[in-house]
Protein backbone atom coordinates (compact mmCIF):
# COMPACT_ATOMS: atom_id res chain seq x y z
CA UNK A 1 0.00 0.00 0.00
CA UNK A 2 1.53 3.07 -1.38
CA UNK A 3 1.79 6.51 0.44
CA UNK A 4 2.43 10.08 -0.41
CA UNK A 5 5.34 11.47 1.82
CA UNK A 6 6.93 15.26 1.74
CA UNK A 7 10.56 14.62 0.62
CA UNK A 8 13.22 16.94 1.45
CA UNK A 9 14.66 17.95 -1.80
CA UNK A 10 17.28 20.44 -0.13
CA UNK A 11 17.69 23.28 2.52
CA UNK A 12 19.53 25.95 3.07
CA UNK A 13 20.02 29.28 5.21
CA UNK A 14 21.27 32.85 5.73
CA UNK A 15 22.46 34.81 8.55
CA UNK A 16 23.62 38.60 8.75
CA UNK A 17 26.53 39.01 8.47
CA UNK A 18 26.66 41.10 11.76
CA UNK A 19 28.13 39.02 15.15
CA UNK A 20 27.56 40.22 18.28
CA UNK A 21 29.72 37.99 20.92
CA UNK A 22 28.96 37.54 24.54
CA UNK A 23 32.43 39.92 25.00
CA UNK A 24 30.67 42.48 23.43
CA UNK A 25 27.50 42.45 25.34
CA UNK A 26 29.31 42.19 28.46
CA UNK A 27 30.78 45.59 27.55
CA UNK A 28 27.21 46.68 27.30
CA UNK A 29 25.13 44.87 30.18
CA UNK A 30 26.06 43.35 33.50
CA UNK A 31 26.86 39.57 32.38
CA UNK A 32 30.33 37.92 31.32
CA UNK A 33 31.16 35.64 28.37
CA UNK A 34 31.52 32.73 31.40
CA UNK A 35 28.00 33.62 32.77
CA UNK A 36 26.16 32.92 29.10
CA UNK A 37 27.97 30.26 28.71
CA UNK A 38 27.28 28.28 31.78
CA UNK A 39 23.81 28.79 31.51
CA UNK A 40 23.03 28.60 27.97
CA UNK A 41 25.52 27.31 25.70
CA UNK A 42 25.64 30.43 23.81
CA UNK A 43 28.95 32.27 22.52
CA UNK A 44 27.57 34.50 19.89
CA UNK A 45 24.61 35.33 17.73
CA UNK A 46 24.25 37.36 14.57
CA UNK A 47 22.07 40.86 14.47
CA UNK A 48 20.39 41.82 11.14
CA UNK A 49 21.61 45.37 9.69
CA UNK A 50 19.54 48.63 9.78
CA UNK A 51 17.10 48.15 6.92
CA UNK A 52 17.81 44.35 6.70
CA UNK A 53 13.85 42.55 7.29
CA UNK A 54 12.50 39.21 7.99
CA UNK A 55 11.92 38.99 4.32
CA UNK A 56 15.23 39.54 3.38
CA UNK A 57 16.67 36.95 5.50
CA UNK A 58 13.52 34.48 4.23
CA UNK A 59 14.26 35.37 0.17
CA UNK A 60 18.28 34.46 1.21
CA UNK A 61 17.10 31.18 3.09
CA UNK A 62 15.13 30.39 0.06
CA UNK A 63 17.49 30.80 -2.63
CA UNK A 64 20.24 28.60 -1.24
CA UNK A 65 17.30 25.93 -0.71
CA UNK A 66 16.40 26.14 -3.90
CA UNK A 67 19.99 25.90 -5.15
CA UNK A 68 20.77 23.00 -3.20
CA UNK A 69 17.34 21.33 -4.29
CA UNK A 70 18.17 21.94 -7.75
CA UNK A 71 14.62 22.87 -8.18
CA UNK A 72 13.74 26.33 -10.29
CA UNK A 73 11.56 29.04 -8.27
CA UNK A 74 9.11 28.97 -10.55
CA UNK A 75 8.08 24.90 -9.40
CA UNK A 76 7.01 26.05 -6.17
CA UNK A 77 3.16 26.42 -5.83
CA UNK A 78 3.13 26.96 -1.71
CA UNK A 79 5.10 29.00 0.76
CA UNK A 80 4.74 28.45 4.84
CA UNK A 81 6.29 30.89 6.29
CA UNK A 82 7.49 30.40 10.19
CA UNK A 83 7.65 33.79 12.07
CA UNK A 84 7.31 35.89 15.22
CA UNK A 85 8.74 38.98 13.43
CA UNK A 86 6.99 39.72 10.17
CA UNK A 87 7.78 42.79 8.21
CA UNK A 88 4.70 44.10 8.73
CA UNK A 89 1.24 43.32 10.56
CA UNK A 90 -0.28 42.74 7.19
CA UNK A 91 0.23 41.59 4.28
CA UNK A 92 2.11 37.81 5.19
CA UNK A 93 5.68 37.83 4.89
CA UNK A 94 5.62 35.37 2.98
CA UNK A 95 3.65 37.06 0.26
CA UNK A 96 7.32 39.25 0.07
CA UNK A 97 9.26 36.29 -0.52
CA UNK A 98 7.06 35.04 -2.95
CA UNK A 99 7.53 38.35 -4.69
CA UNK A 100 10.67 38.34 -4.41
CA UNK A 101 11.46 35.00 -5.98
CA UNK A 102 9.36 35.73 -8.83
CA UNK A 103 6.49 33.48 -8.24
CA UNK A 104 3.18 34.68 -8.84
CA UNK A 105 0.80 31.43 -8.64
CA UNK A 106 0.16 29.05 -5.71
CA UNK A 107 -0.32 30.21 -2.58
CA UNK A 108 2.04 32.00 0.72
CA UNK A 109 1.25 32.37 3.90
CA UNK A 110 2.98 33.52 7.42
CA UNK A 111 2.57 30.54 10.22
CA UNK A 112 2.78 32.10 13.90
CA UNK A 113 3.74 29.47 16.85
CA UNK A 114 6.65 31.00 17.79
CA UNK A 115 9.92 28.67 18.22
CA UNK A 116 7.88 26.08 17.32
CA UNK A 117 6.93 27.96 14.18
CA UNK A 118 8.93 25.83 11.66
CA UNK A 119 7.92 21.99 13.22
CA UNK A 120 4.28 23.73 12.77
CA UNK A 121 4.65 24.67 9.29
CA UNK A 122 6.36 21.61 8.08
CA UNK A 123 3.29 19.99 9.34
CA UNK A 124 0.81 22.58 7.62
CA UNK A 125 2.82 22.12 4.76
CA UNK A 126 3.19 18.30 4.90
CA UNK A 127 -0.65 17.87 4.70
CA UNK A 128 -1.12 20.11 1.87
CA UNK A 129 1.35 18.34 0.02
CA UNK A 130 -0.24 14.40 1.13
CA UNK A 131 -3.78 16.08 0.26
CA UNK A 132 -2.80 16.64 -3.33
CA UNK A 133 -3.48 20.55 -3.12
CA UNK A 134 -0.18 21.34 -3.96
CA UNK A 135 2.87 19.62 -5.47
CA UNK A 136 6.04 21.32 -4.42
CA UNK A 137 5.99 23.51 -0.92
CA UNK A 138 8.78 26.01 0.14
CA UNK A 139 8.85 25.82 4.19
CA UNK A 140 10.65 28.62 5.87
CA UNK A 141 11.85 29.95 9.39
CA UNK A 142 12.54 33.64 9.12
CA UNK A 143 12.97 35.73 12.69
CA UNK A 144 14.39 39.09 13.68
CA UNK A 145 14.13 38.82 17.37
CA UNK A 146 16.66 41.50 17.84
CA UNK A 147 13.93 43.91 16.93
CA UNK A 148 12.09 43.20 20.06
CA UNK A 149 14.28 42.21 22.65
CA UNK A 150 14.56 44.52 25.95
CA UNK A 151 19.15 44.88 25.31
CA UNK A 152 18.44 46.57 29.17
CA UNK A 153 17.36 42.57 30.41
CA UNK A 154 20.35 40.62 30.61
CA UNK A 155 17.49 37.46 30.95
CA UNK A 156 16.44 37.79 27.93
CA UNK A 157 18.88 39.80 25.46
CA UNK A 158 21.69 37.38 25.55
CA UNK A 159 19.62 34.81 24.44
CA UNK A 160 18.34 35.23 20.99
CA UNK A 161 19.50 36.41 17.50
CA UNK A 162 18.64 36.48 13.93
CA UNK A 163 18.14 34.16 11.09
CA UNK A 164 16.32 31.92 8.44
CA UNK A 165 16.57 28.50 7.30
CA UNK A 166 14.56 26.79 4.49
CA UNK A 167 13.56 23.38 3.13
CA UNK A 168 12.08 22.53 -0.29
CA UNK A 169 9.79 19.65 0.35
CA UNK A 170 7.88 17.49 -2.81
CA UNK A 171 4.85 15.36 -2.95
CA UNK A 172 6.52 11.94 -3.87
CA UNK A 173 4.83 8.31 -3.82
CA UNK A 174 6.49 6.16 -1.62
CA UNK A 175 6.08 2.33 -0.52
CA UNK A 176 3.80 2.77 2.72
CA UNK A 177 6.55 1.66 5.22
CA UNK A 178 9.08 3.49 7.94
CA UNK A 179 11.58 2.89 5.53
CA UNK A 180 9.99 5.63 3.55
CA UNK A 181 11.80 9.25 2.56
CA UNK A 182 10.09 11.83 4.17
CA UNK A 183 7.97 13.32 6.80
CA UNK A 184 7.04 10.09 8.43
CA UNK A 185 4.74 11.85 11.24
CA UNK A 186 4.51 14.72 12.98
CA UNK A 187 2.82 15.75 16.31
CA UNK A 188 1.61 19.54 16.98
CA UNK A 189 0.36 20.58 20.92
CA UNK A 190 -0.07 23.74 22.65
CA UNK A 191 -1.45 25.12 26.12
CA UNK A 192 -2.60 28.78 26.35
CA UNK A 193 -2.24 28.85 30.06
CA UNK A 194 1.37 29.22 29.97
CA UNK A 195 1.21 32.60 27.79
CA UNK A 196 2.89 35.01 31.36
CA UNK A 197 5.72 32.53 30.86
CA UNK A 198 7.06 33.82 27.65
CA UNK A 199 5.24 36.20 25.51
CA UNK A 200 5.52 39.58 24.02
CA UNK A 201 4.21 42.55 25.86
CA UNK A 202 2.87 44.02 22.89
CA UNK A 203 0.85 43.76 19.43
CA UNK A 204 -1.58 46.00 17.42
CA UNK A 205 -5.04 45.46 19.23
CA UNK A 206 -3.98 45.13 22.63
CA UNK A 207 -1.10 47.64 22.78
CA UNK A 208 -0.62 49.39 19.40
CA UNK A 209 3.35 48.68 19.69
CA UNK A 210 5.55 45.95 18.91
CA UNK A 211 6.48 44.97 22.59
CA UNK A 212 9.26 43.31 24.12
CA UNK A 213 9.95 39.93 24.80
CA UNK A 214 9.54 39.00 28.41
CA UNK A 215 10.42 35.33 29.62
CA UNK A 216 9.85 33.47 33.29
CA UNK A 217 13.30 31.64 32.58
CA UNK A 218 13.29 29.07 35.16
CA UNK A 219 9.80 28.38 34.39
CA UNK A 220 10.46 28.01 30.44
CA UNK A 221 13.42 25.54 31.73
CA UNK A 222 10.88 23.23 33.71
CA UNK A 223 8.63 22.70 31.29
CA UNK A 224 10.40 22.34 27.88
CA UNK A 225 12.54 19.15 28.84
CA UNK A 226 8.68 17.60 30.09
CA UNK A 227 6.79 18.82 27.49
CA UNK A 228 8.47 17.72 24.31
CA UNK A 229 8.83 14.07 25.74
CA UNK A 230 4.70 13.10 24.50
CA UNK A 231 5.06 14.46 21.27
CA UNK A 232 8.37 12.55 20.60
CA UNK A 233 6.41 9.35 22.68
CA UNK A 234 3.89 9.72 20.09
CA UNK A 235 6.45 10.07 16.88
CA UNK A 236 7.49 6.78 17.80
CA UNK A 237 4.29 4.91 18.73
CA UNK A 238 3.19 6.52 14.87
CA UNK A 239 5.85 4.72 13.44
CA UNK A 240 6.74 1.55 15.14
CA UNK A 241 10.60 3.26 15.46
CA UNK A 242 12.68 4.12 18.61
CA UNK A 243 15.21 6.26 20.19
CA UNK A 244 17.69 3.94 19.05
CA UNK A 245 16.92 4.00 15.23
CA UNK A 246 17.47 7.76 15.14
CA UNK A 247 20.40 9.16 13.37
CA UNK A 248 20.39 12.57 13.96
CA UNK A 249 18.01 14.80 16.89
CA UNK A 250 17.73 18.25 15.53
CA UNK A 251 15.96 20.07 18.36
CA UNK A 252 15.11 23.74 18.89
CA UNK A 253 18.29 25.75 19.63
CA UNK A 254 17.08 27.67 22.51
CA UNK A 255 19.58 26.64 25.94
CA UNK A 256 22.21 23.96 25.44
CA UNK A 257 21.51 22.46 28.90
CA UNK A 258 17.52 22.16 27.75
CA UNK A 259 18.93 20.34 24.52
CA UNK A 260 21.12 17.66 27.06
CA UNK A 261 18.38 17.20 29.37
CA UNK A 262 15.97 16.08 26.43
CA UNK A 263 18.75 14.04 24.74
CA UNK A 264 19.16 12.39 28.04
CA UNK A 265 16.03 11.92 28.95
CA UNK A 266 14.55 10.71 25.32
CA UNK A 267 18.24 8.02 25.40
CA UNK A 268 19.80 9.65 22.59
CA UNK A 269 23.22 9.31 22.48
CA UNK A 270 25.05 13.02 22.45
CA UNK A 271 26.84 12.31 19.35
CA UNK A 272 23.79 11.83 17.59
CA UNK A 273 22.48 15.55 18.64
CA UNK A 274 22.94 18.67 16.33
CA UNK A 275 24.04 21.62 17.98
CA UNK A 276 24.57 25.10 16.82
CA UNK A 277 23.41 27.36 19.72
CA UNK A 278 26.53 28.41 20.78
CA UNK A 279 26.92 30.20 17.10
CA UNK A 280 23.43 31.45 16.64
CA UNK A 281 22.03 31.61 19.70
CA UNK A 282 17.55 31.11 19.88
CA UNK A 283 16.62 32.11 16.66
CA UNK A 284 13.08 31.02 17.33
CA UNK A 285 11.86 29.83 13.79
CA UNK A 286 14.68 29.75 12.10
CA UNK A 287 17.19 27.57 14.79
CA UNK A 288 15.83 24.23 13.47
CA UNK A 289 16.56 24.76 9.67
CA UNK A 290 19.56 27.05 10.53
CA UNK A 291 20.68 23.50 12.07
CA UNK A 292 19.68 21.14 9.33
CA UNK A 293 22.08 23.15 6.87
CA UNK A 294 24.85 23.05 8.95
CA UNK A 295 24.55 19.37 9.37
CA UNK A 296 23.72 18.71 6.02
CA UNK A 297 26.33 21.01 4.25
CA UNK A 298 29.02 19.35 6.53
CA UNK A 299 28.34 15.71 5.53
CA UNK A 300 26.89 14.83 8.67
CA UNK A 301 22.98 14.24 7.73
CA UNK A 302 22.61 12.12 4.53
CA UNK A 303 19.97 11.18 2.28
CA UNK A 304 18.19 7.59 4.51
CA UNK A 305 19.21 9.60 7.77
CA UNK A 306 16.60 9.44 10.17
CA UNK A 307 16.02 12.53 11.82
CA UNK A 308 14.07 13.52 14.67
CA UNK A 309 12.95 17.16 14.81
CA UNK A 310 11.32 19.08 18.32
CA UNK A 311 10.86 22.54 19.46
CA UNK A 312 8.97 24.39 22.00
CA UNK A 313 7.90 28.10 22.15
CA UNK A 314 5.49 30.69 23.39
CA UNK A 315 2.22 29.70 24.20
CA UNK A 316 3.23 26.91 24.71
CA UNK A 317 3.61 25.32 21.61
CA UNK A 318 5.31 22.35 21.48
CA UNK A 319 5.88 19.74 18.79
CA UNK A 320 8.07 16.83 16.96
CA UNK A 321 8.34 15.77 13.01
CA UNK A 322 10.04 11.93 12.54
CA UNK A 323 11.70 12.64 8.89
CA UNK A 324 13.75 10.38 6.49
CA UNK A 325 16.00 12.25 4.72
Amino acid sequence: MTAIRSVVLGCGSYLPQRILTNAELATRIDTSDDWIIQRTGIRQRHIAAEGEFTSHLAVNAARAALAHAGVDAQSIDLIVLATSTPDNTFPATAVAVQNDLGIHHGAAFDLQAVCSGFVFALATADNFLRSGAFKRALVIGAETFSRILDWNDRGTCVLFGDGAGAVVLEAQTQPGKASDRGILTAHLRSDGRHKSKLYVDGGPSSTKTVGHLRMEGREVFKHAVGMITDVIVDAFEATGLTADDIDWFVPHQANKRIIDASAHKLHIAPQKVVLTVDQHGNTSAASIPLALAVAVADGRIKQGDLVLLEAMGGGFTWGSVLIRW
